[in-house]
């Protein structure tokens, strides 16, 4: 565990292929998959392979981010590593398991808006997860290396 710590960029590229093999396997599913979702009177539907898209650019984004600190010997805070690795991906595995207990039922509408008031704040975990790995990416630039000659 320590060496991914070390080394967050590799977590982010090994997850871009699962993403996308899971995307392409449950694509086979259901074809016409959306993600819909409101704000005030508008609806915003994205698509299936949409959603997969983006998520593997942003963690292309994300793993180049930790890959060009570590080749240009830049060190970041560990525990900021942890931090953003383990909202990120420790949410999406809770968001993923929550989604799974959605009730289809009228009666249980009551149960949906509290599940869906769960991963809302999930995901605002998360996306602050996503501040934090770039407060942890200004600060590495920003750091300045004590060198001894010598």
């Amino acid at each position: 565990m320590k060496f991914l710590i070390e080394k967050p960029h590799l977590i982010f590229f090994l997850a871009i292929p699962v993403i996308i093999l899971i995307g392409v396997l449950s694509g086979y599913e259901a074809t016409n998959e959306t993600l819909d979702f409101n704000v005030h009177d508008t609806y915003y539907v994205i698509a299936h392979f949409h959603l997969i898209t983006i998520i593997c650019i942003l963690f292309g984004i994300i793993g180049l981010g930790y890959w060009i600190m570590q080749k240009t010997d830049k060190k970041l805070s560990k525990s900021l590593n942890w931090i953003h690795v383990g909202l990120t991906f420790g949410g999406t595995l809770v968001v993923w398991i929550l989604t799974q207990f959605y009730r289809t039922e009228i009666i249980e509408y009551e149960f949906n808006n509290n599940l869906t008031l769960t991963i809302t704040l999930i995901i605002l975990l998360m996306v602050l997860g996503q501040i934090v790995y770039l407060i942890n990416i200004i600060i590495g630039i920003m750091k300045i290396r004590n060198k001894t000659s010598g």
